[in-house]
This record gives C-alpha cells, sequence and structure tokens, in this order.
C-alpha cells in the first residue's frame, strides 16, 4: 500500500472518531454518529449489510458486470468496517500491523497456530 492510501486510511480515522458522540459527532447532522449513536448492533448490522452487497457485486462482477461496481461496493464495506473499528477504540493501523504480522506466514500455519493457542488457553483456564 503506498503512502497516500495509508493517509487516506487515516484520515477518514480520524473524521469517524470525531463523529463518536464523546467526540460532539451529532446524530442530527451526521450519518457517522447516528450510527454511533444507535450502538453496537446497528453498526454490525450494516458491516453484515455491506459485505453482502459486496459478495453479490462480485459476482455480478464474474458474469459480466463492470467491475467499479465491486470497488463501490467494498469501499462501503471498507467505510462500515472502519466504523466498526472506531466503535472498538480501534484503528485501520490495527489491522494494517496483524497484516503485516502474518505476511510470509502460511495461511495454514497461521490458522493451526489460532487453533493452538485456543486450546491452550482454554486448557490454563480450565485448570490442566
Amino acid at each position: 500500500m503506498n503512502d497516500d492510501a495509508n493517509d487516506t486510511l487515516k484520515r477518514l480515522a480520524g473524521v469517524i472518531a470525531s463523529r463518536k458522540p464523546g467526540n460532539g459527532g451529532d446524530p442530527e447532522t451526521s450519518y457517522v454518529a447516528r450510527l454511533f449513536a444507535k450502538g453496537d448492533d446497528a453498526i454490525l448490522k450494516k458491516v453484515g449489510e455491506e459485505a453482502t452487497e459486496s459478495v453479490m457485486a462480485a459476482k455480478d462482477v464474474r458474469a459480466g458486470a463492470e467491475r467499479s461496481k465491486l470497488v463501490y461496493e467494498c469501499a462501503d464495506l471498507w467505510f462500515h468496517s472502519m466504523i466498526m473499528l472506531a466503535q472498538f477504540d480501534l484503528t485501520p493501523q490495527d489491522v494494517l500491523d496483524e497484516l503485516a504480522r502474518r505476511e510470509g506466514i502460511s495461511g495454514i500455519e497461521e490458522k493451526a497456530s489460532r487453533k493452538l493457542q485456543a486450546r491452550e488457553q482454554a486448557e490454563r483456564r480450565d485448570g490442566h
């Protein structure tokens, strides 16, 4: 990702954060502030809707639709995912850091590592 893309994510994350109720976001004038005011479930529902729309757009592109349709829907998904991250006091940088951590790790190895970590946590919790 180039610096311009990262700068775009940072700027957008800043705008989204500014719309949180604790930062003065006004649900009467801001769509994002309205989502924050509605709470977690409304935000999560919207992310789910946008994910479904992205999948449907990909299927349309596969069937011959303009690729820009998928880009448009994916932008909506990313945007609403950023709202979800902000709701839980996370940023796009947190996601980028996780992707960087995974870089060079086989997907199969990474999944196996997560299963092992979950099993170890469960054993510690259960006192084994």
